[in-house]
């Protein structure tokens, strides 16, 4: 059993990562599918042949001497397209609420001392969380992503000054570990949405009690990490179908049609099969990511350690 309420540094984050894994993996992901799994199918699937028409016809596009032909599909399908996107739009926000939420309603029982998690507990907290749920992302949607995109903006334009390309490596991490802290503590704590918005933030750079060294490199460095293993493990899923696709470019006699749309044909089929895996398995693998930030949010919590630690000890002395 994994302790969560203690300090941990930079090697014991991961480490105890992909230790939870092994101990709860099984059931862990038994769940996310029963709960994820549907909604995965059907976002990937529309992404999928969304992505396919939408490729094949600007690679078919402006061939026959029609200069505005693109723009052409697009005002005769405007309904289809209008109905695809705010399906893809809907499916996704829905996707993100519960692959976000998950690891965080998950490990919370798992730190209460549940050792196997059954489905209709997770499902119980999402229904029973609707509204705090629902003030999340309000608060997500038009306040915390208005401030990092004028952040991350900001961050590009000093690219041309060099020092551009050193905060955005610092950003990614710091932004992606202060929007799961706030998620992580909007849902473990009393505190309203302003509270853990405010928490989120000072505890990247400060524990509670402010006289312990600041764990922001240690958390940073968790994270960039993490992103780097899913990074070169889903490029793995890229990389294959790119290959293929760019040597039956290079290799095929030159006919009109494949120069036309490459996209179909066995091409085209590959092309788009490795790309839904690679989605589907940036999705599975994301989780990875969410626990080690939840590892991290707990050992922020340092008014937390010692309860838990008293807690134990008391239940030592009942055992004997």
């Amino acid at each position: 059993m994994i302790q969560f309420y203690k300090k941990r540094d930079f090697g014991t984050f991961i480490s105890d990562s992909f230790n939870f894994f092994k101990l709860y993996g099984k059931n862990y992901f038994k769940n996310y599918i029963l709960i994820n799994g549907l909604l995965l199918i059907l976002m990937i699937t529309v992404v999928i042949f969304g992505y396919k028409e939408l490729f094949s016809q600007i690679f078919g596009s402006n061939l026959g001497g029609e200069t505005y032909y693109f723009e052409q599909y697009f005002s005769e399908n405007s309904g289809m397209l209008i109905t695809v996107g705010l399906l893809t739009f809907l499916l996704f926000m829905i996707l993100m609420i519960v692959n976000y939420l998950y690891p965080v309603f998950y490990l919370k029982r798992i730190a209460q001392g549940a050792e196997k998690i059954k489905t209709d507990e997770i499902l119980g907290d999402f229904k029973n969380n609707a509204g705090r749920i629902g003030k999340l992302c309000l608060g997500m949607i038009f306040i915390v992503t208005p401030a990092i995109l004028f952040v991350v903006g900001f961050s590009y334009i000093l690219i041309f000054i060099i020092i551009g390309l050193f905060l955005i490596l610092l950003l990614y991490p710091t932004i992606f570990n202060f929007t799961t802290f706030l998620m992580y503590d909007y849902f473990n704590s009393d505190r309203g949405f302003w509270g853990s918005l405010s928490y989120a933030l000072r505890s990247q750079f400060s524990y509670p009690n402010g006289s312990e060294k600041s764990p922001y490199w240690k958390y940073w460095g968790s994270a960039f990490v993490m992103f780097i293993i899913m990074y070169m493990i889903t490029s793995m899923f890229t990389f294959i179908p790119m290959m293929f696709f760019y040597g039956s470019l290079l290799t095929s006699t030159p006919d009109g049609n494949f120069e036309q749309n490459p996209f179909t044909g066995a091409a085209g089929i590959v092309f788009f099969v490795f790309y839904g895996f690679s989605m589907l398995f940036s999705f599975f693998l994301s989780n990875l990511m969410y626990v080690n930030a939840g590892l991290m949010y707990y050992d922020s919590r340092t008014d937390l350690h010692q309860k838990v630690e008293l807690a134990e000890i008391d239940t030592i002395g009942i055992n004997e």
